[in-house]
């Protein structure tokens, strides 16, 4: 039971004694999950027994009861009941994704190994075929991104966020083939599986993910990717800016190590979209 949803549908309809301890629940919550009944009664002004009643109207038996619900709470997350306050206005919002997204750029700069992007570039030019794997929102978008960058530039490749399809696949590739795979969290325990057995193959497993997480010690090659998010939950995920720069710095590797063919390739598509689309060369290159 999600009981600070509970209080928050329900809140109109409590008692102003009622109102008062919601409003510590939702806006003390240090405080009320380490409080004893008689403290949580003191501070909303109110009697235990109507404590008591309060915890029974959200569907626990006793105050006992309501406690361990509220200490589940902590394991969602603290900032997720009440949102830090950020201003609307379209110029502040504006500078607020930008800013977050030029650092999470930075920090990853700063931290990249080129030796690591080098060996990654070097297994994907090389490979019959590659296999982009990734769930969930972000890593879906990625391994299809990857697929974007690469197969413009020649390489065979195809783009997969189903588990079970994920595991078909690899049981499928061959020894000159390479999965990479993209884990924001680390924790993806499917895409582990899919790279174990992989290696057991001697299939090259390439990860973009987080350092020392299961997914990076079940692969080969880890492209290490560890960014701050802050505390701001409405804004979508800055470090996704940093994935799509390193998707794009190991497609521009794999284009000069296969120049010949990446420019064909890349000629055959322009060729159609300007006679097809466009009427003239003067869009996006690669595009």
């Amino acid at each position: 039971m999600d009981i600070f949803a509970k209080i928050q549908e329900e809140r109109e309809q409590f008692s102003q004694s009622e109102q008062r301890i919601a409003d510590i629940l939702l806006n003390q919550f240090e405080f009320a999950v380490n409080a004893s009944i008689i403290e949580l009664a003191e501070r909303a002004e109110v009697s235990p027994p109507t404590v008591t009643r309060f915890c029974r109207r959200l569907g626990c038996q006793s105050f006992s009861d309501f406690k361990v619900s509220l200490a589940k709470t902590a394991y969602v997350g603290v900032r997720y009941l009440n949102p830090e306050a950020k201003s609307r206005e379209p110029a502040d919002v504006a500078t607020d994704i930008i800013t977050k997204a030029q650092n999470a750029l930075f920090l990853m700069h700063r931290a990249l190994d080129p030796d690591v992007l080098d060996k990654a570039a070097e297994k994907l030019s090389q490979a019959e075929m590659i296999y982009a794997f990734g769930s969930g929102g972000n890593s879906s978008m990625i391994a299809s991104e990857i697929q974007n960058r690469l197969f413009r530039l020649g390489s065979r490749i195809t783009a997969c966020n189903d588990h079970g399809m994920q595991l078909m696949l690899a049981a499928a590739a061959r020894p000159k083939d390479v999965i990479i795979g993209s884990s924001f969290s680390g924790r993806n325990a499917e895409l582990v599986r899919s790279f174990n057995l992989a290696r057991e193959a001697d299939i090259t497993t390439i990860a973009l993910t987080q350092r020392d997480s299961i997914v990076a010690k079940a692969a080969e090659l880890v492209v290490g990717i560890d960014l701050p998010e802050g505390d701001n939950i409405f804004r979508p995920t800055s470090t996704r800016f940093a994935y799509l720069a390193v998707i794009d710095v190991l497609a521009s590797l794999v284009a000069y190590r296969n120049r010949d063919r990446s420019l064909v390739t890349l000629r055959h598509i322009k060729q159609q979209l300007v006679e097809h689309r466009d009427g003239d060369d003067r869009q996006l290159l690669g595009d």
